[in-house]
């Protein structure tokens, strides 16, 4: 039985610009007799303040999507335009600068340092971008610290926390940086039923309490039914 009815989803009306706007978005790869479509003519528009997942079988251009969305990867064709920049103007110098400011990332296996406490690890996006850490990025710090239950654990290394709160940090340390989009790729596949719905309830919260807009590329239908808006794909294309 299916969780969720991908035909009943409403999208929500909004007069705000968009945090992320695609139009006839296409990636190849190859050429000749090994070119592959990866995405073929993708329209859309991500509500800012929203939590959208995006859902597909293996190969349907997901991933691919999330990476272009996200500055990693170009697009071949098309308009990408994120927090009102087209991205398709900026060198790669100016990406990287633009993704280190404007873009979060939370990854299925955490990626925290093993040597810094919950705290360091929270804040290294900023130290890295050579921003001072003063008393307003603390007080921003121990906040995020509150609203994802992260508060006591926070002078502890991640081998002392269990999966779920190291990926709560994780997602702590990609909002330290008010970025304009949170991507979670498959952020609950190292997590058990309890932890997952534990993490997914805090994106969520991202959302509700901070403002955030969050895209989760996912298989995960349960996961999936967290969201505000569900966007399923097949061949490359929006279905």
């Amino acid at each position: 039985m299916m969780l969720f009815d991908p035909t009943a989803i409403i999208q929500p009306e909004s007069s705000e610009a968009p945090a992320a706007s695609a139009r006839g978005l296409i990636k190849t790869y190859g050429q000749g007799d090994t070119l592959v479509h990866a995405l073929r003519g993708i329209d859309l528009d991500l509500a800012r303040g929203q939590f959208t997942a995006i859902m597909g079988p293996s190969g349907s251009g997901k991933s691919t999507l999330m990476h272009c969305l996200a500055g990693l990867d170009r697009a071949s064709g098309g308009t990408l335009e994120v927090g009102g920049t087209q991205l398709g103007t900026l060198d790669d110098n100016a990406l990287t600068i633009f993704r280190r400011r404007h873009i979060g990332f939370v990854f299925q296996s955490f990626n925290l340092l093993p040597m810094l406490t919950a705290q360091q690890n929270i804040l290294l996006p900023l130290e890295l971008a050579g921003h001072r850490i003063d008393d307003t990025v603390r007080e921003r710090a121990q906040s995020l610290a509150g609203t994802l239950g992260l508060t006591a654990r926070l002078d502890h290394r991640p081998s002392a926390l269990s999966g779920g709160q190291q990926q709560r940090v994780a997602i702590a340390r990609a909002l330290i940086t008010q970025p304009d989009l949170l991507f979670a790729d498959e952020p609950t596949g190292n997590l058990d039923s309890a932890a997952s719905a534990d993490v997914l309830d805090h994106l969520r919260r991202s959302t509700r309490e901070f403002g955030q807009t969050v895209v989760m590329i996912t298989h995960d239908q349960a996961a999936a039914t967290y969201a505000d808006d569900v966007i399923l794909m097949q061949d490359g294309r929006i279905v």
